[in-house]
């Protein structure tokens, strides 16, 4: 998704940009810990007031993604209901899946669905509208109807430069991206959908159990593709 967004060539876009102040706070031993420690801003309140503040190179959108979980160590969340929202799930057999692969072991709270959600219901209360909600499997089966429906849904016009895109790393990507990011980097479009190749362990079925019913209560509210 961030790189639809870099695509179309009027959005500046940034990663994760309280990844270090939840490896700080936290004190969890994620891969490449000590580099995203050395690299990234760790104080929240630097990091807020620059994604409040103007889009770096006076771009006209500026598209962060975040994680949910990444809200912690006292973390003030005035600023996000300044911002225009949107919610990216994943059906939690895959997500889980994918989250196995660097993390063993992932409670239920690593995954950020329980933050998700609880952020989903502090933004309807102090905005007074929900946030839009778009599924990743969605995204992968009509990628030009979903983005459509996702801009219409924010007020930003669409473009099919959001659709393709150059293969290889970004200087805006994180540090973690040698961790993380070896299908987004070989990418040049949205891949078409398919169910995970490998099985979750079976060990973290209750966790996938756990998951599915957040999941299902926030995809009842996704947003259809747009024709």
């Amino acid at each position: 998704m961030m790189r639809a967004w870099e695509a179309r060539g009027d959005c500046a876009v940034v990663d994760e940009p309280l990844y270090a102040h939840y490896l700080l706070v936290t004190g969890v031993d994620h891969p490449g810990r000590e580099e995203v420690l050395a690299r990234h801003e760790t104080d929240w309140r630097r990091v807020v007031e620059a994604l409040v503040g103007p889009a770096p190179r006076g771009a006209a959108i500026f598209y962060q993604k975040h994680m949910a979980h990444h809200l912690v160590g006292g973390i003030r969340r005035d600023w996000i209901a300044s911002l225009r929202n949107a919610l990216l799930i994943r059906q939690p057999r895959a997500m889980v899946a994918s989250l196995a692969r660097v993390i063993p072991n992932p409670g239920i709270e690593e995954t950020g669905l329980p933050q998700l959600e609880r952020l989903d219901a502090w933004l309807g209360e102090r905005t007074g509208a929900a946030a839009p909600v778009i599924d990743a499997r969605d995204v992968l089966l009509d990628p030009p109807g979903t983005l459509r429906a996702l801009c219409l849904s924010l007020g930003v016009g669409y473009t099919e430069k959001m659709l393709a895109w150059r293969a290889g790393g970004r200087a805006t990507d994180g540090v973690w991206a040698r961790h993380w990011y070896a299908n987004v980097e070989r990418s040049t479009g949205f891949a078409p959908y398919a169910p995970p190749e490998i099985d979750p362990p079976a060990r973290l079925t209750p966790l996938i159990r756990a998951c599915d019913a957040i999941y299902e209560r926030l995809a009842g509210r996704r947003l259809n593709p747009q024709p």
